[in-house]
């Protein structure tokens, strides 16, 4: 999975990244001169084969032409998690300069930490930021208005469906009508009953902080047309007629046995286990030469236009970290790691949305060139993500509690305890 869960705890994660980082060891954050200075950095980016490829090329074709300024890079150390990892770091002070693997939800812990740079106090930086993704950037800003994360890159969630399962459900692979919660289920109904799949669709049943971005929290900005967890004012937004059609959706899914309840080793979808999956386009990789699929928005309950739906981003993004001694050199290469240039790359050799504004049009070459991804790259203008408050993780934690209990389990009522979740989640939002 994109999550690309690893195997070693935080520990030896710290103790790897000690290791790898080339930084002294103790709790190191720079002074405020640093953002003027230039020199060597250090960069880590994701272990995707694809993004590795991106990184190396990044990294060739800068230090080709800024010998005194190199790069060095590497992949994210391993762990349970990247961001477990990260975090650690911070605390060793042994993170690197630029890390391309940020969770949005994660920014907040890691400024809370003082692990991060404010990237706004570099001259022009706001208005480079916002230049190149538009509006979209603001819902990247920390509560205190700032950028502590450059936006990236994103995976807009849709629903892939498995040809071959669908044909063999009797269900149409060029019309497959699934933009109403109706229709899915009537879809996973058929596909049920000629046990064309032993599921429809197997989002993941574990109960990580980051699973609602790929259940929950595409369908509630479907069918709200772009909110999120939490509003402006940190307090949770789903305790609402669209939170609880969305719940009682899933929830139906897993009572009548449409999705599976147990923790599954590999890609449900990618092996013929779920003739369904929602998922970005980083997958289309994974899936050539396995799966001959099909892509389409995510379901809202009465129908929403193509052109009008919002889901999910599934983005990572570029953070700066406050142990770097040559800022002034790593906001460069911020800057040139997201130029036209390395957008287009990124692009061309991963298949994940740069966070650009007129994406589709700005490269319709490419597009044009690559149909598999022009959905994606029509669907990266409308995406809503998780909040980026320094306690995002314990509100997602307390909500993945809630579901797994009352969705996924089925257990009690749905209402009061979706009530009592957004009660706690507003709790945890707003604390200090």
């Amino acid at each position: 999975m994109h999550r690309r869960m690893l195997a070693i705890g935080t520990a030896l994660a710290a103790t790897v990244a000690l290791t790898v980082s080339g930084c002294a060891t103790g709790n190191t954050v720079a002074g405020p001169e640093a953002r003027t200075k230039h020199g060597p950095i250090t960069i880590w980016y994701s272990n995707n084969a694809q993004e590795v490829t991106w990184g190396k090329g990044l990294v060739s074709s800068w230090n080709k032409d800024h010998p005194d300024e190199p790069i060095k890079a590497q992949e994210v150390p391993a762990g349970k998690s990247t961001e477990e990892v990260i975090g650690a770091a911070i605390t060793a002070g042994t993170t690197p300069c630029l890390v391309f693997n940020n969770l949005p939800a994660a920014t907040g812990q890691f400024q809370k930490q003082g692990g991060l740079v404010d990237l706004s106090k570099f001259p022009g930086a706001d208005a480079y930021i916002q230049a190149r993704s538009g509006t979209t950037a603001d819902q990247y800003k920390s509560p205190d208005g700032d950028y502590y994360q450059m936006p990236w890159k994103s995976n807009p969630v849709m629903m892939f469906y498995n040809k071959k399962l669908f044909a063999k459900a009797g269900l149409s692979t060029t019309d497959p009508k699934l933009s109403t919660y109706a229709d899915f289920l009537a879809a996973a109904a058929k596909i049920k009953a000629a046990k064309a799949a032993p599921f429809a669709i197997y989002p993941a049943a574990t109960s990580e902080f980051f699973q609602p971005n790929f259940d929950f929290l595409p369908l509630y900005a479907a069918e709200t047309g772009g909110t999120g967890l939490l509003d402006g004012d940190q307090k949770a937004t789903f305790d609402d007629a669209a939170g609880k059609d969305v719940a009682d959706f899933w929830k139906t899914v897993y009572a009548k046995g449409y999705a599976g309840k147990d923790q599954l080793q590999g890609d449900a979808f990618a092996t013929g286990q779920a003739a369904m999956a929602m998922v970005g386009p980083w997958a289309v990789a994974s899936y050539k030469g396995a799966v001959d699929w099909g892509v389409v928005p995510v379901p809202t309950k009465d129908g929403t236009a193509a052109d009008a739906t919002w889901t999910f981003p599934d983005a990572k993004n570029a953070a700066m970290y406050a142990s770097c001694r040559n800022q002034g050199t790593a906001w460069d290469v911020l800057k040139y790691a997201t130029s036209p240039d390395q957008d287009r790359a990124l692009l061309e050799t991963t298949g994940q949305m740069p966070i650009r504004k007129d994406l589709a049009s700005t490269y319709a070459d490419y597009f044009a060139k690559n149909p598999s991804y022009r959905e994606f790259g029509a669907q990266a203008a409308r995406t809503v993500d998780d909040p980026t408050g320094p306690n995002s993780t314990a509100v997602l934690q307390a909500f993945r509690n809630f579901w797994t209990k009352a969705v996924i389990s089925g257990d009690g009522e749905l209402d009061p305890q979706l009530a009592a979740a957004a009660t706690k989640t507003t709790q945890l939002a707003v604390q200090k």
